[in-house]
């Protein structure tokens, strides 16, 4: 299913870009590709266990 959280964008608090790019809304900037394989729960990466972004977004269990 993958993060809530990720959104891709080509424009985000005046920076534009060509192409789309990672965008984690929780964090509130663009992120690195190899962020949103986690991101995007690829290579059996759990994005709730394994991102320190979206745990500390989601608070304690």
């Amino acid at each position: 299913m993958g993060c809530p959280y990720l959104d891709y964008r080509s424009e985000a608090d005046g920076t534009e870009f060509d192409a789309e790019r990672a965008y984690c809304e929780a964090a509130g900037r663009f992120v690195q590709p190899m962020r949103a394989d986690i991101c995007t729960d690829r290579h059996d990466i759990d994005h709730a266990e394994h991102c320190e972004i979206y745990r500390e977004h989601e608070g304690p269990e």
